[in-house]
């Protein structure tokens, strides 16, 4: 008898129970966390507490509670942060009862307790022993939001409580706050690819770069996922060359290709490398472009081009000939047309605003720089080889 379909199917079973479980466990954790955020924030911020309160209290609940973990006086303090963050979302505005459910520990049965939770809510655990200081038992209130989209809550509700640290710790807004919970749950960021991200602005960065997409991609889908997929400049961290008289494009390409994997982290999610010097025949000669990706989002062949002096208009030339080379030989039927980045070391946005007028295929212009031109703050915040290979597992 063959049980393949069967093992698939209880397969399938046990791993989605997973899914939902841990999902459920970290709903639950950020909820609580919030719970005592707002605890913690309202007795210490309005002087209730004295010096070294959450010293004090994290010491004692280690001995109350041993081997309990994630309650340092650092993490508690995460904690205040945390709700301070997003009290304005969640607590100070009012909430539309139409899209998400509020729910109130007053509100749920006791059986009602141990059902599993719909999309959307999340029950707050029973923490009445937590007292404010004017004796009010502080309820951790489920954490649904006013004017968030429902997915956005879903994304907020996937991260782990040190992803949320990190964000609020290096952004400035809302919105920046919101980009970033985005990109983490739909594309599984690590925190170093969220550090990375950080550091190189990628909010800032993210649809900036100047091209012809407007005009030369129909397709509004296509057209929309291709403005989001590029950045303006890009931090090659793993680019070190000692003197920069002597560096030629080859030079920069071959550090680029030992360090391929770094360089796919940098240019962001669901690229995946076919090679560098990749030929071309037209004609019965041979051309080369120096780095070919297919990007599964775009669903396009992805040329790049290096340049290690400033962009110069004949640039756009050759990389409409590899466009259309690509196109021709190589693109499958079903896939997109191919897109090319010219990669140079500078650029002036009107010659390539000149330069792109009646150009036919798609590309854009982005800069870079090398470990040497970096500050040496964002020099070295690519994972090691070694963290990179367990990463990309």
């Amino acid at each position: 008898m063959n049980y393949i379909e069967a093992i698939k199917a209880i397969k399938q079973a046990i791993l989605k129970s997973r899914y939902r479980a841990a999902a459920a466990v970290n709903r639950e954790m950020l909820s609580l966390y919030f719970g005592i955020g707002e605890y913690i924030s309202k007795n210490s911020r309005d002087g209730f507490w004295g010096t070294n309160a959450i010293e004090n209290i994290s010491e004692q609940l280690q001995k109350e509670l041993p081997g309990l973990r994630g309650f340092s006086a650092s993490n508690m303090k995460r904690m205040r942060q945390f709700f301070e963050a997003w009290e304005d979302v969640f607590v100070n505005r009012s909430l539309p009862m139409s899209e998400i459910r509020q729910l109130t520990t007053g509100e749920l049965e006791n059986d009602e307790l141990n059902r599993p939770l719909t999309a959307g809510e999340i029950r707050p655990p029973l923490v009445g022993d937590l007292q404010m200081a004017d004796n009010q038992a502080v309820i951790n209130r489920p954490l649904t939001v006013g004017d968030l989209e429902v997915a956005d809550l879903q994304y907020f509700l996937q991260l782990g409580f040190s992803l949320h640290c990190v964000i609020i710790e290096q952004t400035n807004s809302l919105e920046e706050r919101l980009f970033y919970i985005r990109k983490c749950a739909t594309g599984f960021w690590s925190k170093e690819k969220l550090r990375y991200n950080l550091k190189s602005n990628l909010y800032a960065q993210q649809g900036s770069m100047i091209n012809n997409f407007v005009q030369t991609i129909s397709q509004l889908d296509f057209r929309g996922k291709a403005l989001r997929a590029f950045k303006d400049e890009y931090l090659l961290d793993m680019v070190n060359i000692e003197d920069p008289d002597e560096e030629d494009e080859r030079e920069i390409e071959n550090e680029i290709v030992r360090n391929i994997k770094k360089f796919i982290l940098a240019l962001g999610t669901d690229f995946t490398f076919i090679g560098n010097q990749h030929r071309l025949i037209v004609d019965e000669r041979e051309f080369f472009v120096d780095l070919l990706f297919f990007n599964r989002k775009l669903q396009s062949l992805v040329a790049f081009d290096l340049k290690k002096r400033d962009f110069k208009p004949e640039y756009v030339g050759k990389m409409n000939f590899y466009l259309s080379a690509l196109d021709e030989y190589v693109k499958m039927p079903h896939e997109n047309p191919s897109i090319g980045i010219i990669l140079c070391k500078d650029k002036s946005n009107k010659i390539v605003e000149f330069a792109f007028r009646d150009t036919s295929k798609p590309m854009g212009v982005a800069t870079y720089k090398t470990a040497r031109e970096l500050p040496p703050e964002y020099v070295g915040i690519l994972p090691d080889v070694e963290k990179l290979k367990e990463l990309m597992v």
